[in-house]
């Protein structure tokens, strides 16, 4: 068995890790931040198996003009990091051609066929229980036409993903179901498909737990990798190295400036997310309701709701704008008119995200010892533990061809 180094602690870096102790590796995590509360904690908390289409599609790009102009709206980029951003943003473009989009489905469905199945068993080896509840979701629609319109859509991707039940819905179905939506909308669409998590920062929590019982968990920030045939050294910005024999790069968005070291490319930016979270809250919901004309999610968790999603596309480091928690706030009291106008958490996080919505999931094209996994925007939570399963999948020398399309060799 090989001893091999994860570079990132979050939710890919800790599936990863289970699934190679499982197979009798020894294992090392180095984390840049072990204690803090990156994209993985953040996330709407959602196992969202039905969502298999890119960000990049046609009927997206005719709202995004629209969704541009306003800076609190559910699209936005931030216009002084644009320089920086043009090239991800040409191949986003270039992947809304139909058949790109028609890829890009297909290699999702590949991943979101198993992700309930991969993400039991991981709990198994992490030995967890109560983790995830069947809910499913609502998607709350302004206009009937919309609301067909996805109800049609939601019926061909349950069909491609095996089954499970689609509900079209008048108001006040949905206002029976979910009592506090007492606003004005048309209609809306139950998914069977979703699940729930426990609340994010506990899962995580749970599973590095389980991790550090069985392997090392380093907090270090990496700053550069290298590597030779007696094996590969990483080395931390507090100067000190650790040698493995191979390695998983899963740092998130922080995994762009470590592959260029390693003399690969990739279009990686981030696509970040903002939310409020609410802690014994005067309103509850029955299920996670979406409100996706506008970009958001409302999810509730045990003595919490977490208000949150939207896209705004800049640098790691530009300055967090809570307007824009705030802007998602004013938009659900429309239809949760209880909803609290104060209190709660806001919080930032940073998507690692690819510009055709498929995350790097493969082996280096000229060292089979050096492993990827990151990039998978806002679906992190739910592919993790399948994501996790390939990586040690490939060091084991079993190969899906399927994974030819997660390959980093599409960037070069």
């Amino acid at each position: 068995m090989a001893h091999i180094g994860i570079v990132g602690g979050g939710i890919i870096g800790c599936a990863t890790a289970l699934h190679l102790l499982d197979r009798g590796h020894q294992v090392t995590v180095i984390e840049r931040d072990a204690g803090g509360l990156p994209a993985s904690v953040g996330n709407a908390g959602i196992l969202a198996a039905p969502e298999i289409d890119p960000i990049a599609r046609p009927g997206m790009l005719l709202s995004a003009p629209g969704w541009l102009l306003d800076p609190l709206g559910p699209l936005t980029v931030r216009w002084k990091d644009l320089p920086s951003l043009l090239p991800w943003l040409t191949r986003f473009l270039l992947s809304s051609r139909p058949a790109q989009v028609e890829q890009s489905r297909q290699a999702l469905t590949f991943l979101m066929q198993t992700a309930a199945t991969d993400h039991a068993a991981m709990a198994k080896m992490a030995g967890i229980s109560g983790y995830i509840r069947k809910t499913g979701a609502l998607t709350i629609f302004d206009t009937e036409a919309a609301r067909d319109k996805a109800f049609a859509h939601e019926l061909e991707n349950a069909r491609r993903l095996g089954g499970y039940d689609i509900e079209k819905l008048d108001a006040a179905e949905a206002r029976r179901r979910v009592p506090a939506l007492s606003g004005n909308f048309a209609g809306a669409v139950f998914n069977q498909g979703y699940q729930t998590f426990e609340y994010p920062l506990t899962f995580l929590r749970r599973l590095q737990a389980s991790i550090r019982e069985r392997a090392v968990f380093i907090d270090a920030a990496v700053s550069s990798i290298a590597w030779n045939d007696q094996g590969i050294s990483v080395r931390t910005e507090a100067q000190n190295t650790h040698r493995f024999d191979k390695i998983v790069v899963a740092a998130g968005v922080w995994s762009k400036a470590l592959v260029e070291r390693l003399g690969l490319h990739v279009l990686l930016e981030t696509e970040r997310g903002y939310n409020t979270t609410f802690v014994n809250p005067s309103v509850t919901l029955e299920m996670p309701v979406f409100f996706s004309e506008h970009g958001f999610v409302a999810t509730p968790f045990e003595n919490m709701l977490r208000v949150g999603g939207a896209v705004e596309m800049a640098k790691p480091d530009t300055a967090a704008n809570y307007a824009r928690a705030a802007a998602m706030r004013k938009k659900m009291r429309r239809y949760v008119p209880d909803l609290p106008e104060d209190g709660g958490t806001e919080w930032m996080g940073r998507r690692p995200s690819t510009p055709d919505s498929i995350p790097v999931i493969g082996l280096h094209p000229g060292d089979q010892r050096i492993a990827c996994a990151f990039g998978h925007g806002h679906l992190g939570l739910t592919l993790s533990a399948t994501t996790g399963r390939h990586v040690a999948d490939l060091f084991a020398g079993q190969v899906s061809p399927e994974l030819d399309a997660f390959s980093i060799r599409r960037f070069q």
